[in-house]
């Protein structure tokens, strides 16, 4: 469904926007630790004195603001409420000439350049978002022409382009191309032939593994420790989803079925997206369990703290898996603990719990005692109704919206939320 946010100090939100982590956003943003990498720092647009009318969040948007209004839009859409045109016009008007899309763009009207930070996952989150708002088939052509444009020889794609593929960029983008319609599994790479799949799964972990790593996606390095942050996303991904996931329906009881290494099961799963999805589950609801129903997260040296955005990608995934008992768990304990993280983090963290809500079946404007749809809503300009889609091209887009007051804050450069967005920038760093 990243940007990386606040948690016990700042935790996830922009970053790689990839998805989570509990980290410091002042060092994010002056040594790009847990956020975005230098070179991506160096390329962001200024950050604004004012932030502009129709964006969501108060919080400086240099590092995730595409990514944190595509997630709020996208959230309010699957609830039935059309937002505000000033904000769809915002996002739109953040495309580069080219198709791509970066974290924020102070200045839209001036074109994007060699020092503009291309961004896949800020790409594929804006696709996802106006994909499903309708009425922006160009502009979603456009965005989905560049991510197949940058895709990777191993059919992978990285959240910064030139470098190599990881899953958490791999999973977004995947959930982009089904998003515009499209079928991933017939997105090629020009050198190799590789599919998104293809790149996906070679950051799974196998039965040539200790038991307890089996079926874990790592972040990028093939070899590195399991990663519960894109096990969550790659899970989604290699069921060909995006951040959006329909209820699977009351009888979606499906026990996990934990990778099998007996036979020649392992290594079919090697080579099959859908039962290497399912030992992803396997593998997260074995990390869920040994926490009390969340995973953990921790920038290096840091204690360990429970990471609710994780936690609710894990939640996302088990309910794409068809495993609604197994993700009815976790969102237990999102509803009992998630409600100050998301005020701290702001909309794409309400977003991104609105989303799990969904995917569960679960009423978001009745989550534990809070209205995460009445939250998501106040971060932003007012939404235009709680009513159909606009259905044709550019429909009417006003320059209205609540203007939203600049807070200054170092270390709040982000307005957190989404998981895997943060973490893995912060991976792609270490």
């Amino acid at each position: 469904m990243a940007p990386m946010a606040h948690q016990a100090s700042l935790t996830h939100s922009v970053a790689f926007l990839a998805r989570r982590a509990a980290t410091a956003l002042a060092a994010v943003a002056v040594l790009g630790a847990a956020a975005a990498p230098a070179a991506y720092a160096d390329a962001a647009s200024a950050s604004p004195k004012k932030l502009p009318d129709g964006l969501y969040g108060t919080k400086d948007p240099q590092y995730d603001g595409v990514w944190r209004q595509s997630l709020a839009l996208l959230a309010q859409d699957t609830v039935g409420i059309r937002p505000a045109p000033s904000a769809v016009k915002w996002l739109a008007g953040q495309q580069c000439a080219d198709g791509s899309f970066t974290a924020f763009r102070a200045a839209p009207g001036t074109p994007c350049d060699a020092k503009t930070g291309r961004d896949t996952n800020q790409t594929a989150a804006a696709v996802q978002a106006l994909a499903a708002l309708g009425g922006h088939g160009d502009t979603v052509r456009k965005a989905v022409g560049w991510l197949k444009s940058v895709q990777n020889d191993d059919g992978g794609w990285s959240s910064m382009t030139g470098s190599a593929s990881d899953a958490n960029s791999t999973s977004v983008v995947i959930g982009a191309l089904a998003a515009a319609g499209e079928k991933p599994g017939s997105v090629t790479s020009e050198k190799g032939g590789k599919t998104p799949y293809d790149g996906l799964l070679t950051f799974r972990l196998g039965c040539e593994e200790k038991e307890g790593a089996r079926g874990a996606f790592t972040f990028q390095l093939k070899g590195a420790a399991p990663n519960a942050d894109a096990t969550a996303a790659a899970a989604t991904g290699a069921l060909g989803k995006g951040f959006v996931v329909e209820p699977a329906g009351p009888d979606a009881t499906a026990p996990v079925e934990p990778l099998n290494c007996k036979g020649g099961e392992g290594k079919k799963a090697g080579s099959d997206p859908a039962r290497a999805a399912e030992g992803g589950d396997g593998y997260l609801v074995a990390q869920l369990d040994k926490n009390g129903q969340h995973l953990l997260s921790a920038m290096p040296g840091a204690e360990q703290q429970p990471d609710v955005g994780n936690t609710a990608d894990a939640v996302v995934a088990l309910a794409a898996g068809g495993h609604g008992a197994a993700a009815a768990k976790p969102l237990k304990w999102l509803e009992k603990n998630a409600a100050d993280w998301a005020k701290q983090n702001g909309p794409a963290a309400y977003a991104q719990l609105v989303l799990a809500a969904h995917a569960t079946g679960t009423d978001p404007r009745s989550f534990g005692g809070t209205d995460l749809v009445a939250a998501l809503n106040a971060t932003g300009p007012k939404p235009a109704a709680a009513a159909k889609k606009d259905s044709d091209e550019g429909g009417s887009q006003d320059d209205g919206g609540l203007g939203v007051p600049w807070v200054i804050g170092i270390g709040l450069a982000i307005g957190a939320g989404v998981g895997f967005l943060l973490s893995s920038r912060k991976k792609n760093r270490l």
